[in-house]
């Protein structure tokens, strides 16, 4: 190409693997002879139209590596949610710094934006290649077995409730644990994969795909309670109620809205101290505890799955591939084979780029209450190598004296 400059973004909430898919990019990048700069953009979106860049071609290896193995994103990212014109402003600073492939690391509005900059680029003549590498710990993204980012935050999720589910086993009560997941829940189904025996929790799970009745929860709750004398539920943040509208918003008395004007469900405690409040109201149980995950489930550092790794960083290692010797625009797919290996694909970006994937009903079971065995089945492989594991006292009684 004649410029030979690449420029990097990332954006959207940052993941534990989100910078090992920036440094595919870059150390992939830097092997071809006709690369001369790679450009990161500090903070997404907002970084390009502010001309915000930096010159990774001056990092050294190590430092990148280094940087690799750190969660969230090293660059910044943003929020924004370009819209056309947005996009007209992206193309004309890259058209002005001659870049001519365009790596943007994020999820579904991540991708659209890619779609309309490469559609402006097109309608130019400008000879811009435009890559979308994925990201989400959602695991909404359409045409991908799992999103990067998603591995290391289910690892998260499922060893944050089998230790909820051990304090709650020695302290009895009702504990819930709310998750991230607006539309999908994978990520609160995750916590099916912290169970070792019969009786672990968490007992009750309540996912997005499935309407939310408040009576039937109290009611689900109060029998689990009475059978095992203690109850852990888990709970996606998007529940919501036949209408569509969020849990959050129907018991909460003031109702927070983000930049998008969508109810604010991340970052705060309301869902859990409102189902916590109905329990200890309706069912007079006295020990109801709750928690919400927030932001800790995206970038825990610690805590991330091998398998995360690996695969966030050849998905931007092969963004460039399919950039280099490949001869059209799109969005990068993890694609699963055997038992267990995957494989990459080019999407159209049109295919991805604005669409939600959700749960499929396979994998969740028939009450609405839990996850099958095939989700379990799906999830496992991903967690990554050396899950910790709980064990207990076999627990011989010893006789009463009389």
């Amino acid at each position: 190409m004649a410029s030979g400059k690449i420029l990097v973004a990332q954006g959207g909430g940052p993941t534990a693997v989100i910078n090992q898919s920036l440094v595919g990019v870059a150390l992939e990048a830097r092997r071809f002879r006709n690369v001369e700069r790679v450009y990161g953009a500090r903070h997404g979106v907002r970084g390009i139209i502010d001309q915000e860049f930096v010159d990774l071609t001056q990092e050294t290896s190590h430092n990148l590596e280094m940087v690799a193995n750190t969660p969230s994103s090293a660059l910044g990212s943003t929020r924004d949610k370009p819209d056309e014109k947005y996009c007209q402003e992206i193309f004309k600073v890259l058209r002005a710094h001659e870049i001519e492939h365009f790596f943007y690391i994020g999820g579904n509005d991540s991708s659209d934006t890619v779609r309309i900059v490469s559609l402006e680029a097109q309608k130019n003549g400008y000879p811009l290649r435009c890559i979308h590498i994925p990201k989400t710990i959602d695991n909404d993204l359409v045409g991908s077995d799992h999103t990067p980012g998603f591995p290391s935050a289910a690892r998260f999720v499922a060893q944050a409730f089998a230790g909820a589910n051990l304090d709650n086993a020695s302290l009895p009560g009702v504990y819930v644990g709310v998750v991230m997941g607006r539309h999908a829940g994978f990520l609160t189904a995750a916590s099916a994969l912290g169970r070792k025996f019969p009786d672990d929790g968490p007992h009750l799970i309540y996912l997005p795909e499935r309407i939310f009745v408040l009576e039937n929860f109290l009611a689900e709750v109060k029998a689990t309670y009475d059978r095992l004398g203690r109850c852990v539920v888990a709970v996606s943040e998007g529940i919501h109620d036949a209408s569509g509208t969020p849990i959050a918003s129907l018991l909460a008395k003031d109702v927070e809205r983000d930049a998008h004007g969508n109810v604010q469900l991340s970052g705060t405690g309301a869902l859990a101290d409102l189902l916590c409040d109905e329990i200890k109201s309706q069912l007079k149980i006295k020990r109801v505890r709750g928690d919400t995950f927030g932001y800790l489930q995206r970038s825990f550092i610690g805590c991330v799955s091998d398998v995360d790794q690996r695969e966030a960083r050849e998905v931007g290692e092969k963004a460039v591939q399919f950039a280099m010797w490949g001869n059209r625009d799109g969005s990068v797919a993890i694609r699963r084979s055997g038992n267990y290996a995957v494989d990459y694909a080019l999407l159209e970006l049109e295919a991805v780029a604005g669409k939600t994937r959700v749960m499929e009903d396979d994998l969740i079971a028939a009450n609405g209450t839990d996850v099958t065995d095939a989700f379990r089945l799906y999830l496992r492989p991903l967690l990554g190598s050396g899950m910790p594991e709980p064990f207990r006292l076999r627990a011989h009684p010893v006789a009463k004296l009389k």
